[in-house]
């Protein structure tokens, strides 16, 4: 059982991301279990047909006596979904529910021998607290980071690189790579594969943009099952390959502020000619 970790900066496509990868694993026969760590508890919805899950914690807030059944439900293709939830708003630390629900599911011994993958989609570019639970636990020891060529989303990864660098002394934990997806931002693919190169990993998968993606989550589905033939879908099959056939894992080296604004200006300048020819 592979037990995989996806971090990646607030609204970055993360969830979609997972969601929509983990429907290309599950197309191939593979057994997967998504766990959102997410307090918005929207990591399933695309997997749920748009069904609004009850989250682990709340659960538990209306009957302590609940069974695996309650907490764990079955998604398209056979995914096992399960949210973790959040605590009410200002009361308590929003990374509690990852602890209780993984808690929970290992009690209820719901990491069963036949499961080929779990993933957690986990809460932004927190890497602290419970938000750190999968990979300061030990339960996921392979992250991938999802980010695009905009300022914003390649700082957070690099802060994400730091944790995982942090949690790599003390465990197993490796970065499996970087998930471009894409903003559609000049020089893109070459910017986040030098970035990767700087953090010493890779790219893994270049995600293109695709209006599809926007279409099939107004119809609460996944690319793979709003439009299977489409190109996006198979831009999400080959994601699952490449995840699956991964075998590249490292030990991330992050760079200092200075550094990730020289490689932004490098690749994410150009003069007046180019860019009236980008465009």
């Amino acid at each position: 059982m592979r037990q995989i970790a996806i971090y990646g900066k607030g609204g970055i496509g993360k969830s979609t991301t997972t969601q929509n990868l983990t429907a290309g694993l599950a197309e191939l026969g593979n057994k997967v279990m998504v766990v959102g760590c997410d307090p918005k508890a929207d990591s399933t919805r695309l997997l749920m047909g748009g069904s609004a899950q009850k989250t682990v914690l709340d659960t538990i807030r209306e009957n302590e006596n609940f069974e695996l059944d309650d907490i764990l439900k079955e998604g398209f293709n056979g995914i096992r979904c399960v949210e973790s939830g959040g605590p009410e708003p200002g009361v308590g630390c929003a990374g509690r529910g990852i602890i209780t629900s993984i808690n929970s599911l290992e009690n209820f011994g719901a990491y069963t021998d036949d499961l080929d993958y779990v993933f957690y989609d986990v809460l932004g570019d927190v890497v602290c607290g419970g938000f750190a639970m999968p990979i300061r636990e030990g339960k996921a020891r392979e992250i991938y980071i999802v980010t695009s060529g905009e300022m914003m989303a390649m700082y957070a990864a690099n802060n994400i690189a730091k944790g995982i660098k942090r949690y790599a002394r003390s465990g197993g934990v490796r970065l499996g790579g970087l998930i471009c997806n894409s903003r559609n931002v000049l020089r893109e693919r070459e910017l986040i594969e030098a970035f990767a190169a700087e953090l010493n990993t890779r790219m893994i998968y270049f995600v293109p943009r695709d209006t599809v993606v926007q279409q099939a989550e107004i119809n609460k589905q996944t690319v793979i099952q709003f439009d299977p033939r489409s190109k996006q879908a198979q831009e999400y099959r080959n994601l699952a390959a490449a995840i699956a056939d991964n075998d590249y894992f490292t030990v991330p080296t992050p760079m200092v502020q200075e550094r990730l604004e020289e490689i932004l200006l490098e690749y994410g300048t150009v003069n007046k000619v180019n860019y009236a020819a980008a465009v």
